[in-house]
């Protein structure tokens, strides 16, 4: 059975996005240099990106134009097939690439059907929502944190208030030289 990897970028008291809903506190290039040959690899392990409309949004003002010569996993990330859970967009366009897939049908039922078909893994990034129902209906197999050394105070946290006691078994650590963690825990449910 496939499985659906979360990769999410935080900062150290919890939050993928600050107050405003910016992630620029993780767009040091020290943070992408340490890591991108990492993402490269892990791109090789997947043959779906999940987005929900927002970080679809967000990524196809940027992704779609650019290359390998300034972003390592450019390429691979481009011509991965990427699906856009929405119930607003209905066209999701990709630069010179595919577009998207959109997905308007519930999402933990779409998950669970697409985790039977074969194929490589998958991996959410971003859509914290989605993130959240999906780890609540327990379709999540792996959580990858990349964990920024600041604290923000406030902002989007990447768990809700409303998750309790979920146990994590930690599969693998790894620390760079600017402070940035790499964690991978497998939820225990």
């Amino acid at each position: 059975m496939r499985k659906v990897i979360l990769q999410e970028w935080i900062s150290l008291d919890g939050f993928a996005a600050d107050e405003n809903g910016q992630i620029d506190f993780f767009n040091k290039p020290e943070y992408n240099e340490e890591s991108d040959e990492d993402l490269l690899d892990f791109m090789g392990t997947i043959d779906t990106i999940l987005l929900g409309a927002r970080t679809y949004q967000m990524f196809v003002e940027f992704w779609p134009t650019v290359t390998s010569d300034t972003e390592m996993v450019a390429e691979k990330l481009n011509e991965t097939p990427k699906m856009v859970f929405s119930r607003m967009i209905d066209h999701a366009p990709w630069g010179k690439w595919d577009d998207a897939m959109i997905v308007n049908r519930d999402a933990v039922e779409e998950v669970t059907r697409l985790k039977k078909k074969s194929g490589l893994d998958m991996v959410l990034w971003g859509s914290l929502s989605l993130a959240q129902s999906l780890l609540k209906a327990e379709l999540i197999d792996e959580i990858q944190l990349r964990v920024c050394p600041i604290i923000l105070g406030k902002g989007n946290p990447l768990f809700s208030d409303t998750m309790h006691n979920l146990e994590l078994k930690l599969l693998e650590t790894q620390s760079f030289k600017s402070g940035l963690l790499y964690l991978k825990y497998q939820p225990v449910y």
